[in-house]
């Protein structure tokens, strides 16, 4: 298997927005550094925090229903943006553009927010950053998506899917439609680096929507299990060896 990284992104704040990196230096059993740092609680994920006695951030992981996601606010999947120097500056389409300080000026974001959550839903409380990075799994793995089983898929559908409602961290290209379903359990290389990877990647109704308009254009979880027998898009894999990934480089077993 030989392949070629062709891009990474992370996302500062779960759910809104990402920024594209030209390379990034990974550390074994680790994330890619600032991905999901923050994120936006909810009142229902207060009832559930646990709040250290220090700075008034959670101590531990939390489950990600405590906090706003684009499967309750198809909107939100619309939100662009990342650091912008010291500052997150982030777009929607139905909102005014929003730049401001994470450390200082968290009431704006959950401001701006409000429009674009739904109603009855319980409502945005505050940003926060705690004790861990706020991914899905509370285990230290990394998201690698194909670019080649995207392209099979967006003919299947017959329409342009595009990368970012998948919220992945690397992109690959160079194998066949779906091949990396075969790599759980092996271990891969990417430049310097080595990667064990631990699971499929199940997809939830968040990738329904149109990044670009926020509306739902596709039900693709019901899609992905027609076509494929399954809900999967994507694996996980945990950094084994550290070191500085580039785009370009070679992913190989």
């Amino acid at each position: 298997m030989i392949a070629t990284l062709t891009r990474i992104q992370r996302h500062p704040i779960k759910t809104l927005g990402h920024e594209v990196l030209d390379r990034v230096s990974l550390q074994a059993g680790r994330r890619i550094p600032g991905d999901r740092e923050w994120a936006v609680l909810t009142e229902a994920g207060e009832r559930h925090a646990q709040i250290s006695q220090s700075d008034g951030q959670p101590d531990r992981w939390l489950p990600k229903s405590c906090f706003l996601r684009g499967v309750s606010a198809p909107p939100l999947q619309a939100v662009r943006g990342g650091w912008r120097g010291q500052k997150i500056a982030l777009t929607h389409p139905e909102r005014p553009d929003l730049t401001f300080d994470p450390q200082l000026e968290e009431e704006r974001l959950v401001e701006w927010l409000g429009p674009l959550w739904p109603a009855k839903a319980p409502r945005p409380t505050r940003l926060i950053k705690g004790a861990a990075i706020w991914t899905d799994s509370k285990w230290p793995w990394i998201s690698i998506l194909s670019q080649d089983s995207l392209t099979e898929l967006e003919q299947k559908t017959g329409k342009k899917l595009g990368t970012d409602r998948w919220r992945g961290n690397l992109w690959i290209e160079g194998l066949q439609p779906f091949q990396e379903r075969e790599l759980v359990g092996q271990v891969i290389r990417i430049g310097e680096t080595e990667l064990r990877v631990t699971d499929h990647i199940g997809r939830c109704a968040a990738t329904n929507v149109d990044t670009t308009t926020g509306a739902p254009d596709i039900d693709m979880v019901d899609m992905l299990a027609q076509l494929y027998g399954h809900t999967d898009f994507g694996i996980f894999a945990e950094v084994v060896t550290g070191g500085t990934i580039t785009v370009g480089d070679e992913v190989a077993q």
